[in-house]
């Protein structure tokens, strides 16, 4: 079965370390709020502003999580500490969507994919399924890589935090957007086709993609 889907919107941003551009501030202006964020979730409020997205399905996807709030879990059981309730509620693979959501106040249904370095190609296929409906969808995945020693471990790509969004409809037009055989070698392979689309999005001509299911 095939599936088109047309993107209406696309935004990706990336950084070698730490995106630091955020407009965090002023998309959360309760300080309360903001010092609970997450990096992804920061990521992931900035993206939905860019795209234009308040409300609606949203299929979220990453391979790692929050990887910075668990590993702050593992050094505080290593060093005998007292874990951060703020950590360990963080720590879920949905909460930098669940947070945007509560932000934006929107309670659609909203899906978390995670299955390695699949897991942006398992997001498109999702979504294409759920825009059946034809509902208007949010495709978004993430990667927060960013923690202690992390260059011990990574060889292999560039951009350790990045995140990227689609909003999708259902189309019956032809693909114009191949984006099957994706070479990719700065980011994380876990975001490198919904990376890809997004990078090859043109705002003045139809963006179309057909997926595979």
């Amino acid at each position: 079965m095939k599936i088109n889907l047309e993107i209406l919107n696309a935004s990706c941003i990336f950084d070698e370390k730490e995106v630091i551009d955020l407009n965090t501030k002023e998309l959360v202006p309760k300080m309360i709020v903001r010092r609970r964020l997450t990096r992804a979730s920061k990521l992931v409020i900035e993206l939905l502003s860019k795209v234009d997205f308040k409300d609606g399905r949203i299929i979220y996807g990453s391979a790692y999580g929050e990887l910075l709030s668990t590993s702050k879990i593992l050094n505080a059981i290593s060093n005998n500490e007292i874990i951060s309730p703020t950590d360990f509620q963080n720590s879920v693979y949905n909460t930098a969507v669940s947070y945007a959501s509560i932000l934006s106040k929107n309670t659609s249904e909203i899906l978390t994919v995670s299955s390695g370095e699949e897991t942006s190609l398992k997001v498109l296929k999702v979504g294409a399924v759920k825009a059946l409906d034809n509902d208007e969808i949010l495709l978004v995945c993430a990667e927060s890589l960013n923690i202690n020693n992390i260059e011990e471990v990574n060889n292999c790509i560039k951009y350790i935090e990045c995140a990227v969004a689609l909003k999708v409809k259902l189309t019956l037009e032809k693909p114009t957007i191949d984006f099957k055989n994706v070479q990719n070698k700065e980011y994380p392979k876990s975001i490198e086709h919904i990376m890809y689309i997004a990078e090859n999005f043109d705002i003045n001509k139809k963006n179309i993609i057909e997926i595979d299911i």
